[in-house]
């Protein structure tokens, strides 16, 4: 086996992407000369054995994931490389602020649409554009709720473009996960590369339980509320991250059979009796809360849980209605909204994006659709997607016919060369394109937790980093300057 020098000195950097570790003369950036310098002093096989007992650990804490449909079975390992990517800390305050702005337009704007919708009478946002959405709960209108914070967790997807600047690719507004794989991501780095990790200046995270725990008992003025996590149950793609976040906050986690409602107040069903609930971190769409109010044969939620909301007798977070913002229609319009409602230009940009219900943007993608990547508005995880320049005629046609037959559903956007992170692989260091998912806490303060999930598009060439479509992650070291 080829010693880790060589294996480095051999690194491909992408002609085209931006490498995270490496300049385009192969030099190490500043931030990642330490890292380099230390897997220089390592063989290959060492560094195999370290992969294989992160593996390991894995498998023993049981840290899975679901494939929905997948003939092989459901649950698998999750899917890690242990080379770390790291993010200086002045990159990471102008990611901060970013986000922060973003998320604060953002509730401004889920708040303006459920109550006086000025936004749609000095014409920023089209109504029929939110009116039209599947995501858009009438029931939500006139209904306030605690901090304004309809969106309490946050998960937003960045890219880093070509030229090294960040650009938020989408937001994730409803129930965002993959936060306990970058927890347990950095608890095995630590393992893997203790003196490492100790001397790099790294910030930590592991304080998002309490975090979170504190941002929701924010919404509330009662003295030490009740909360429960509610979670569709263990057939769930994301009950790992349930019982995970549950057990981190000292909490109980539930499924709608422990609930019931009674007078509009939630109860939890207990060995001694009854106990009130005050919030529920909710880990279920809107769809499946409550077949009272909306899928009548959803067995998963809690009957009569709307009217206890609308009552004010109990909190969720995050609040029902607020897949309306995360629509990636909806998405074109962020920055106007940061325009509109803090009067501020947008930290992060968009990526250019066309929206298919405008005959003029539709026929111009149609017409490139083998270099574009098209993706159905209210879908997540990587599904109803297709990535041109990767796709087959056929597959291009099928989604011509969709597009044709409903345009409001489909968004697209012009194939972006993701950055490109060294992933060990087989033996080898190879580069692979990734993402950053950092999570955002909205009560009554914003709180990020310095760093996210770095997804990785394991397969070669691939820029789905999505594990359901065979994405895997690493540790995000973001250090204090």
């Amino acid at each position: 086996m080829a010693t880790l020098s060589t294996l480095l000195k051999h690194y491909p950097i992408h002609d085209a992407a931006y490498d995270e570790t490496f300049t385009l003369q192969g030099d190490p950036r500043p931030h990642y000369q330490t890292l380099i310098k230390r897997l220089n002093e390592l063989s290959s096989e060492e560094l195999a054995y370290r992969q294989k007992a992160s593996d390991l650990a894995f498998v023993n804490q049981g840290i899975t994931f679901t494939v929905y449909g997948d003939t092989q079975g459901t649950e698998r390992p999750f899917p890690f490389d242990l080379l770390p990517r790291i993010l200086t800390g002045r990159e990471w305050a102008h990611i901060e602020a970013g986000l922060t702005q973003r998320l604060r337009a953002l509730n401004l704007f889920l708040h303006d649409i459920y109550h006086e919708g000025r936004i749609f009478k000095d014409k920023v946002v089209p109504y029929e554009l939110i009116a039209g959405s599947r995501h858009y709960r009438r029931e939500m209108r006139g209904v306030d709720v605690p901090q304004g914070a309809y969106v309490t967790i946050c998960g937003t997807d960045l890219v880093r473009l070509p030229n090294g600047e960040f650009a938020v690719l989408e937001d994730n507004l409803r129930v965002p996960s993959g936060v306990s794989y970058m927890l347990a991501n950095r608890q095995v780095t630590k393992n893997v590369f203790p003196l490492l990790f100790r001397n790099y200046g790294v910030r930590p995270i592991d304080q998002y339980g309490m975090s979170l725990l504190t941002t929701l008992r924010s919404l509330v003025r009662v003295e030490d509320p009740n909360i429960v996590l509610l979670s569709p149950g263990v057939f769930n793609s994301a009950y790992y991250e349930h019982t995970f976040l549950a057990r981190q906050m000292g909490i109980q986690l539930v499924e709608g059979r422990d609930l019931l409602v009674h007078d509009n107040i939630v109860y939890m069903r207990t060995t001694s009796g009854l106990q009130r609930v005050d919030i529920i971190y909710r880990r279920i769409d809107d769809d499946f809360l409550d077949a009272l109010t909306f899928r009548p044969d959803s067995t998963l939620g809690v009957n009569g849980l709307f009217n206890a909301y609308r009552a004010g007798n109990v909190v969720l977070a995050n609040a029902i209605g607020t897949g309306i913002a995360d629509d990636k229609a909806v998405y074109v319009y962020v920055p106007a909204m940061i325009k509109y409602y803090l009067g501020e230009d947008a930290i992060l940009p968009n990526i250019e994006t066309y929206i298919l219900d405008d005959p003029q943007q539709r026929q111009h993608v149609l017409a490139d659709i083998g270099e574009m990547v098209v993706k159905a508005v209210g879908e997540a995880g990587g599904y109803g997607m297709l990535i041109g320049p990767h796709s087959t005629r056929e597959e291009q046609r099928a989604f011509v016919e969709a597009i044709n037959a409903n345009p409001r559903n489909y968004i697209a956007q012009p194939t972006l060369t993701l950055s490109t992170a060294p992933c060990f692989l087989d033996g080898a260091i190879e580069p692979r394109h990734i993402d950053l998912r950092p999570f955002i806490l909205y009560g009554r303060d914003v709180t990020i937790v310095p760093g996210g999930l770095t997804r990785v598009a394991l397969r070669k060439g691939s820029l789905v980093v999505n594990s359901s479509q065979g994405g895997g992650s690493k540790d995000t070291w973001v250090l204090h300057d």
